[in-house]
């Protein structure tokens, strides 16, 4: 497992994951206000909305704030303008780094992202010097109880799912981003216990990381960028072994 996986288990186990609340809800409303703003404030008609909202709920956003960020997002009421951006580049080791952000303001952003990298021992690069080694998928983490591995490939294949795999911790299943909505609901209508759903960048090769300094700039880097209050998501094609996370971490 590497990449976004393998960032949300070493998250998990230092304890990071939902250990700031208020950057959490500020992230997830920004999603929000851009896919009602994109596709309308229809949730039925309007899939990332959708899936944005469902995110919402999981993390017990309170519905008043969810209908606000809507109505931002469509006009009815006033709110900020933002911009979707990605960046891109290379973290220590040569580990292909994408960051997408959502910013009212460029230049502020793009100053800290690159000190970011350059203080990590990385370089922020051009558009387009590592987004070809991802591919957009969803990726839906399940915990591993209530379901075997055989009977969960079934189970998401049949709804239209890509891939099933597996890793000490959980199960990942992989769909195109046009069958991820399906593919979740399928799933929560069979009573599993979803632990992360989402569209995300998944590295078609990795970087295996087997020093531990080069390790411990890596995860400063990630942690720098998902501290940031304009960075949505941060992508990576590393792959770390455990004992080494467990070392770091």
């Amino acid at each position: 497992m590497s990449g976004h996986s393998k960032w949300a288990n070493i998250k998990r186990r230092k304890g990071a994951v939902d250990s700031k609340r208020g950057r959490i809800f500020t992230r997830l409303i920004k999603e929000i206000i851009m896919a009602a703003r994109l596709g309308g404030g229809d949730i039925s008609g309007n899939p990332r909305l959708r899936s944005a909202v469902a995110a919402a709920k999981a993390e017990n956003m309170p519905k008043d704030n969810i209908s606000r960020a809507i109505k931002k997002g469509t006009g009815e009421i006033a709110g900020e303008i933002y911009e979707e951006i990605l960046y891109e580049g290379y973290g220590p080791g040569g580990v292909a780094v994408l960051v997408e952000c959502m910013t009212d303001n460029r230049n502020r952003t793009v100053a800290d992202v690159r000190h970011y990298f350059t203080k990590s021992n990385g370089n922020l690069g051009e558009n387009g010097c590592v987004a070809w080694m991802f591919e957009k998928k969803g990726q839906i983490q399940l915990a591993k109880k209530g379901i075997s591995e055989e009977a969960l490939m079934d189970l998401a294949l049949e709804a239209g799912a890509d891939d099933v795999t597996e890793d000490e911790e959980s199960f990942q299943v992989l769909t195109a981003p046009d069958s991820f909505e399906t593919v979740r609901e399928a799933l929560e209508q069979a009573g599993l216990t979803i632990v992360e759903a989402t569209v995300a960048m998944i590295p078609k090769n990795t970087v295996e990381v087997t020093e531990e300094s080069v390790a411990n700039s890596l995860m400063r880097l990630m942690d720098s960028l998902e501290d940031h209050d304009d960075v949505q998501n941060v992508y990576a094609n590393f792959d770390i072994d455990d004992a080494l996370v467990e070392k770091i971490s």
